[in-house]
Formats: C-alpha cells, sequence, structure tokens
C-alpha cells in the first residue's frame, strides 16, 4: 500500500474514534433525559435526531456547505471570529460525521433507558443515590449491551461513510481523504490492485468490529443471567 493508503487508514480510525467517543459523550445524557422526558415536543426531537437515517448524504452535504461557507453566513462568522474553516477540513468532516451518526449512537441508547422499569429508578432514589451515583452506578450497567452496539455502530458507520465526507471535506490526502474516498479514487484510476487492498482491509476490520460486539453482548446477557440465578 502507498503512504497516502496508510494515510487514509490513520486519518478513517482517528475520524472515527473521535466521532464515537464524542457521540456517546453527547448521547448518553441526551437519550437519558429524552427516555425520561414527557415534553409535547419529544416527537419532534426525535424526529430531528433520526433523519440523518433517511436523509440523502449529498442533501446534507449541500446544506453543510451552504451553511458553513467560509464566504457567509455562519462559516464567514467562524473564519473571523474563532478563525475556524469546517469546508474542506477535518473539523468539518468530524462534524458531518458526527451528526450522520447521530441516529445510530442516540437511538440504541434512547431504547435502552425506554425498556429499563420503573423499579430500578425506585430503587436506586430509595437507597439514597444521588442523581449522578444513580446514573453511573445502577444506569450504566443495566444498559450496558445497548452501549457497546451503539459504540460498534457508531464507529463502524463512521469507516463506512462516503458521500457526505466526499461533499463537504473534498477528497485531499492526508487532510480529509478516508479510506472509502481512497477506495474510490483507485477504481477511478483503474488501480484496482489497491482498491482491493483497501477493500480488503474494510472488510476484516468491520468483520472483526461486529464480532467482538456480537461475542461481548452474549457474554453481558450471560453475566446477567448468572448474575439473577445467584441473588
Amino acid at each position: 500500500m502507498s503512504a497516502n493508503d496508510w494515510q487514509a487508514i490513520i486519518l478513517t480510525a482517528h475520524l472515527a474514534s473521535a466521532t464515537t467517543f464524542i457521540l456517546i459523550v453527547l448521547c448518553l445524557p441526551g437519550a437519558y433525559f429524552l427516555s425520561r422526558s414527557r415534553s409535547v415536543i419529544k416527537p419532534l426531537l426525535e424526529t430531528i435526531v433520526t433523519l440523518p437515517l433517511v436523509l440523502p448524504p449529498t442533501v446534507m452535504g449541500y446544506y453543510f456547505l451552504v451553511l458553513f461557507s467560509p464566504n457567509n453566513g455562519v462559516g464567514l462568522w467562524l473564519r473571523e471570529v474563532v478563525g475556524i474553516e469546517l469546508v474542506f477540513s477535518f473539523s468539518g468532516i468530524l462534524l458531518a460525521s458526527m451528526i450522520y451518526s447521530l441516529p445510530f449512537t442516540f437511538r440504541p441508547l434512547q431504547s435502552a433507558f425506554e425498556q429499563l422499569p420503573d423499579d430500578l429508578y425506585q430503587a436506586a432514589a430509595l437507597l439514597g443515590f444521588s442523581p449522578w451515583k444513580q446514573f453511573t452506578c445502577v444506569i450504566l450497567p443495566a444498559i450496558k449491551p445497548a452501549l457497546l452496539t451503539a459504540i460498534t455502530l457508531s464507529f463502524a458507520h463512521t469507516i463506512g461513510e462516503f458521500g457526505a465526507i466526499l461533499m463537504i471535506g473534498g477528497n485531499i490526502p492526508g487532510e480529509t481523504q478516508v479510506l472509502s474516498l481512497a477506495l474510490f479514487e483507485h477504481v477511478e484510476s483503474l488501480n484496482f490492485k489497491a482498491a482491493e487492498n483497501l477493500a480488503m482491509v474494510m472488510l476484516v476490520f468491520s468483520f472483526c468490529v461486529v464480532f467482538a460486539c456480537q461475542w461481548w453482548q452474549k457474554q453481558s446477557v450471560q453475566h446477567n443471567y448468572a448474575n439473577n440465578r445467584t441473588s
């Protein structure tokens, strides 16, 4: 593999790790509060969170370019006041990846929170736990399989992103060229041997990630079942 291919692999791993970490930090409290909410705007918020699932990447990329173009609007303000340009930069593809992978992280967590019995919350409150201790010591362990699913889906989905990153970040080697874009470039240039190498890397890595997730989930279920039998 060429130096550009290795750069694409490293950049993709960096992007997927950063996207997953930030989304988990943001989605854990967000999904928890939305799952407990009875607000009339809850359906609206759920629709906004789910929208990237059905929205074509080109549509999202177009509006991202319009909103964050350095020549007008928010993009102009970010460039002149903050000194940040999101278009054709790593920061831009990171933000795009977060938006596009949001439902893959948020919805499994929200569903897990909503399926927890009210008795669990009441028991934690009766024990005198603070809200923070309830969340970290009682709630989080109970949704561990869903948390693992959210991490896996977010990471794997980011690795496979193509359209949104291409529109927002372009295809700049070493800066915005991720694995999927490098693979596409090799196919366009009829360099099928290099394309095959990158495709195999993505296939093997994706298989390993999903297999590890399935194995860990199975172990978690068996562990919880054993604990329930002994309690």
